[in-house]
């Protein structure tokens, strides 16, 4: 094996696998602004501005949100898009 000659044993490189994967999931994913938690899919998230405010932390804010949206799974592409209501 090489890799205890780069100074790198297998569970170390595991390890750091993890780490960067876990790093990228979280920079991809919507937050609330307030506290911080990713929300639910189907849960309602309510925009301000470029802010996005879970359904918990809404009753903390006096202003009405810009919009209000749903979020999706992320399968279907950004988890929080907007979309035309159906009439």
């Amino acid at each position: 094996m090489f890799r205890p000659l780069l100074g790198l044993s297998e569970r170390d490189l595991e390890r750091q696998l993890l780490r960067n994967s876990v790093g990228r999931l979280r920079a991809d994913r919507h937050a609330c602004a307030d506290c911080g938690r990713t929300p639910l899919v189907g849960e309602h998230v309510h925009l301000y501005g470029s802010r996005t405010v879970c359904q918990l932390c809404r009753p903390h804010r006096r202003a009405e949100p810009e919009s209000t949206v749903v979020v999706h799974h992320s399968e279907r592409g950004q988890a929080v898009r907007l979309r035309a209501r159906a009439l």
